[in-house]
C-alpha cells in the first residue's frame, strides 16, 4: 500500500510540473495570511454600510435615523424645514445647488418627516446626508471663525497674552524703529492718539557701536515714552539669508533687544510679559499696504485718520482738536520721509482692531 502510494504521488507531480499552478494556489500560507490580513484592514464602519447597503448602492434609511438621537433629528429636521436656501448655504456641503434643492424639495413635497427623506434630495446621498446632519448639529463657521481670531493673533501678535490681561488693557504705546529714528504713538481704547512723536539717534548709523553705545541711546529716549499696560514693538521682516542686509538686522535685533529689557522691568517679578512684537507685513496687510512682499508708505492713509478725525462723528481714530492740526501740518511740511511716525500709528490701530475689532469688546 505504501510503494502504491508513492507510486501515485509522483506520477502526479510527473504530470503537473509543466502546469504551474495559479500564483494565489502556490502561496506560502504565511505569505497569503500576510495578504488576507491587508485586505481587511478596512473600517469596520464601512464593512457595516457596504452590507447595509441595497442593490441600487444606496443607503436604506432607516441607517440614518440610528446615527442620531430623537432630540437631535428633531433639531436637524428644524433647520431643513425652516431655514432659507442662503440659510443653509453656511452648512457644510449645501453651497450652490443642494441648498436651492432642499427649498425646492421642502415645497413640492411638504416638510422632511425624517432624515431618510433627506437622501431624497437630488445631489445628496448617504454620506452627504451624514456630514450635513452633524454640520446642523456642530456649526463650524462661528468656531473657524473664532479659531481663525486666535490663529491671526498667535501668529502675529508675540508672546502669547492671557485673555484677561488684554481686557484690562487702557492704553498701549507702539513703537517703531528704524537705521535714524525712533517714533512712538500712545493710544487708549477708543482709540484716542495720547502721544505721537519720534526721537532722532543718528549717531546709531555713524559706524559700528559696541553695546553700551545702544543702551545710552535708547535709554535717553525710553525716558521720554510713557508709560501703558502694554507696548507693542515692530518686528521687521528682514530675511538674515541677504547677507548685504545683515548690519541693518543687526541693529534691529540690537535695538529690539534693549527696548525690550528696558520696557519690561517687570517681568522677573511677574513673569508677565508688557512688551509685545507684531509682524510688519502684517500690518502693512491690516491696511492694504502691501504690493507683492514689500511694504507701501503708510503716509496717505495717516492724513486721511486726520481729516476723518475732524469731519467725522465717529473716526476710526480719533485726535486732540488741538494737536489734529499741529499733527497735519508736521506730515505735510516734513522736508524727509517719517515713515517710523506714521508706521508707530498705523501698527497701534492695527492692534486694537485685530484684538478688540471695531469696538471695545475683545475679540479672540
Amino acid at each position: 500500500l505504501v510503494w502504491r502510494l508513492t507510486l501515485l504521488l509522483l506520477l502526479f507531480r510527473r504530470r503537473t510540473r509543466w502546469f504551474p499552478l495559479p500564483e494565489y494556489l502556490s502561496m506560502s500560507p504565511v505569505l497569503h495570511n500576510t495578504c488576507s490580513r491587508r485586505k481587511s484592514t478596512a473600517p469596520e464602519k464601512l464593512a457595516a454600510s457596504v452590507a447595509a447597503c441595497d442593490t441600487n448602492g444606496k443607503e436604506p434609511g432607516t441607517a440614518l435615523g440610528r446615527l442620531y438621537s430623537p432630540e437631535q433629528q428633531a433639531s436637524i429636521l428644524h433647520v431643513l424645514n425652516t431655514a432659507s436656501d442662503k440659510e443653509l448655504e453656511a452648512f457644510r456641503l449645501l453651497r450652490g445647488r443642494k441648498s436651492v434643492n432642499i427649498v425646492e424639495h421642502r415645497k413640492k413635497f411638504g416638510p422632511f418627516q425624517s432624515l431618510e427623506s433627506l437622501i431624497g434630495v437630488p445631489l445628496i446621498q448617504y454620506k452627504t446626508a451624514v456630514e450635513v446632519c452633524n454640520s446642523i448639529l456642530c456649526p463650524e463657521n462661528r468656531r473657524r471663525k473664532k479659531s481663525q481670531e486666535k490663529w491671526v493673533l498667535r501668529k502675529f501678535i508675540k508672546p502669547g497674552v492671557e485673555k484677561e490681561r488684554l481686557k484690562a488693557v487702557n492704553s498701549i504705546v507702539s513703537i517703531v524703529f528704524g537705521t535714524r529714528r525712533i517714533a512712538w504713538a500712545h493710544l487708549d481704547r477708543k482709540p484716542t492718539v495720547l502721544d505721537w512723536q519720534q526721537a532722532e539717534c543718528w549717531k546709531l548709523t555713524n559706524k559700528t557701536y559696541p553695546s553700551s553705545f545702544y543702551l545710552e541711546e535708547i535709554s535717553s529716549v525710553v525716558s521720554k515714552i510713557p508709560k501703558a499696560d502694554l507696548y507693542i514693538l515692530e518686528k521687521s521682516g528682514l530675511s538674515i539669508q541677504n547677507t548685504s542686509l545683515f548690519p541693518i538686522l543687526l541693529h534691529f535685533l540690537i535695538t529690539e533687544a534693549m527696548l525690550y529689557a528696558l520696557l519690561n522691568k517687570t517681568f522677573a517679578k511677574d513673569g508677565q510679559h508688557r512688551v509685545l512684537s507684531i509682524n510688519r507685513n502684517a500690518v502693512g496687510k491690516h491696511f492694504d499696504l502691501m504690493i507683492g512682499d514689500t511694504r507701501t508708505s503708510g503716509r496717505e492713509l495717516v492724513k486721511q485718520f486726520l481729516s476723518e478725525s475732524v469731519l467725522k462723528e465717529q473716526p476710526r481714530v480719533f485726535f486732540p482738536r488741538e494737536l489734529a492740526v499741529q499733527y497735519r501740518q508736521k506730515i505735510v511740511k516734513s522736508s524727509h520721509r517719517i515713515e517710523e511716525l506714521y508706521d508707530s500709528l498705523l501698527q497701534a490701530v492695527a492692534f486694537y482692531e485685530l484684538v478688540f475689532g471695531s469696538g471695545s469688546e475683545l475679540k479672540c
